[in-house]
């Protein structure tokens, strides 16, 4: 049955997407059977209009722009359980976009046949190119440079060398905030915890949601009561852990167990076990819907922070936690005794697992995929292949020193060649049914071909794993040493690659590393260490970070660099 257009849902349980679903895949199969001259002539389109759109002359250089594609009507997925999820984006008209260029500028022509450009304006203090408002939060959106533009970099620039110059004034913070944290004033006594706690725990300063609008996020002045769990395992006693449990920015659960009497936070007078009954004595006789910081909003606290530093913020002092915990713990790992016999693979885990550290410090996490767990699964396998395969090699190898059993050491079976050639056939033969294709039924058939001759080949590709530890004919005594050799360091580095993706796969390390690891303290530690770049740093980070480049291997994140 077909719903007119006026009637209400009032179940989706009800409602039959079974057609929606099979016309969306076959949609799918039709596109896959792109030929490889329609390949090559969508990414020339796209590069056309890369060299149309994607760049900007400022201030007489050449820079590469961000976003230039408009992002095309939908549903609005939000993050988390954000309150407007499902409502749809309309289409952006040229009317609703205005242009930011000098005067002297060509004002760029609308391709939108019988439309116009809603305004176009000339201010040089903004960095924009072009604004429009969406729909769903009535929030402007802005086309503006590119991550790896000049302007980026200078800012990027002087976000690290702020944090920096934190080194000199950290003392002095610590030392008025645990002084405050004594105090009988429930507005002072507030502010030094909630500075205690973004400086020690990275938390943001967080503020007032409207829940209607927004999805219900929290920092640390939006803390309520019920995101605070004393004595979480019922240990009692002289127990000081606190179960810290709420969504945080981007709706990324926050759930951590922190002991406020630990050595961490009380070492050189660090006050944890202050802050743990300040915040006890802040949520007592309260709902569990009371905010825990009730005297303060985050006005107060940017403008308490304001005293100690210019421009200083909680961001500030997650940039300068991110940047100081890396380069210690890289410090602490180059001075250990293994350091210096370990290859360059090895000395990249010990940087990842600094890097883990800071994703851990700042709640930076990710949700495992599917994609994910069946890539472990798949690495699992082929570990215990490869020991498997080492056994049989052994166990040639002392059949052939001993003599015996010569004449049932195992060879490879299937004709690698034969199979090889036959995928190759059927791959070809798939392509042929791609340029003869017009039909949409025959573009599916051509994709189904195509499907199975790609099966084909990874099929050839596991025979030639299975039986790689292997020989045509029987081997020599030096032949199979040398392949057990070979098969112990395939084995280590798939052993390496398995626990660093284990130990990796629910924090992401790349919100740090984009956004706050000083990249200097990267590059300096790659030069010191010999470890290629590309190792940690992707081809856009390495745009992004180009200014970074330059430093040199003895460089130091400390107060000296932040005027640089």
């Amino acid at each position: 049955e077909i719903l007119g257009k006026k009637h209400i849902i009032k179940d989706f349980k009800k409602c039959d997407f079974e057609p929606i679903r099979k016309h969306l895949n076959e949609q799918k199969i039709i596109r896959k059977a792109i030929t490889d001259e329609e390949r090559k002539a969508n990414k020339e389109d796209r590069n056309q209009a890369m060299f149309k759109f994607g760049f900007a002359i400022v201030d007489g250089h050449l820079e590469k722009v961000g976003n230039y594609n408009m992002e095309p009507p939908g549903a609005f997925r939000g993050r988390g359980e954000h309150p407007k999820m499902g409502k749809l984006k309309s289409r952006v008209a040229p009317e609703q976009v205005s242009l930011n260029l000098s005067e002297c500028s060509a004002i760029p022509r609308c391709s939108v046949p019988g439309h116009a450009w809603g305004d176009v304006r000339h201010d040089p203090r903004g960095q924009w190119l072009a604004t429009w408002k969406e729909n769903i939060n009535n929030q402007s959106k802005y086309m503006q440079l590119a991550a790896q533009s000049s302007f980026k970099g200078k800012s990027d620039r002087s976000k690290y060398n702020k944090a920096a110059k934190l080194c000199d004034k950290i003392v002095d913070i610590r030392k008025s905030y645990k002084r405050d944290l004594k105090s009988k004033d429930k507005e002072t006594k507030q502010l030094a915890t909630a500075v205690w706690v973004i400086d020690r725990l990275a938390l943001r300063v967080g503020g007032e949601k409207d829940t209607d609008e927004e999805a219900d996020t929290v920092g640390c002045c939006s803390l309520r009561v019920e995101h605070l769990h004393f004595d979480p395992n019922a240990e009692g006693g002289d127990n000081k852990e606190i179960e810290l449990e709420f969504l945080g920015k981007d709706s990324m659960l926050y759930k951590q167990t922190i002991d406020f009497g630990a050595a961490m936070y009380n070492d050189e007078n660090g006050m944890g076990t202050k802050v743990y009954d300040n915040l006890k004595s802040f949520c007592a006789k309260k709902k569990k819907t009371d905010e825990v910081f009730d005297a303060i909003n985050p006005t107060m606290l940017n403008n308490h922070l304001k005293q100690f530093m210019e421009g200083l913020s909680a961001k500030v002092f997650r940039t300068y936690n991110a940047s100081r915990t890396l380069q210690e713990e890289l410090r602490k790992t180059e001075a250990t005794s293994s350091w210096a016999r370990m290859n360059a693979a090895e000395k990249v885990v010990e940087y990842n697992n600094a890097n883990r550290l800071v994703a851990i410090l700042c709640n930076h996490q990710r949700s495992v995929s599917k994609a994910q767990e069946t890539q472990l699964e798949s690495l699992g396998e082929k570990l215990e292949t490869l020991k498997k395969q080492k056994n049989v090699l052994k166990k040639i190898l002392k059949a052939l020193n001993s003599g015996t059993n010569v004449d049932k050491i195992p060879t490879k079976k299937h004709d690698e060649k034969k199979l090889t050639e036959e995928a190759t056939k059927a791959v070809e033969r798939a392509k042929k049914l791609k340029e003869k294709a017009k039909t949409n039924e025959e573009k599916i058939k051509a994709t189904e071909a195509d499907e199975a001759a790609k099966q084909k080949k990874r099929d050839v590709t596991a025979i030639k794993f299975k039986q790689a530890h292997l020989w045509e004919k029987v081997p020599s005594k030096d032949q199979v040493a040398k392949r057990i050799q070979n098969w112990n360091s395939k084995i280590a580095k798939m052993e390496l690659d398995i626990k660093h993706k284990d130990d990796n796969k629910e924090v992401s390390l790349g919100t740090s590393k984009i956004n706050y690891m000083d990249p200097r303290i990267t590059v300096a530690w790659c030069k010191r260490n010999e470890v290629p770049i590309e190792k940690v740093f992707s081809k856009t980070l390495r745009d992004k970070f180009n200014w970074a480049m330059a430093a040199a291997p003895e460089w130091e994140f400390n107060g000296k660099i932040a005027d640089e």
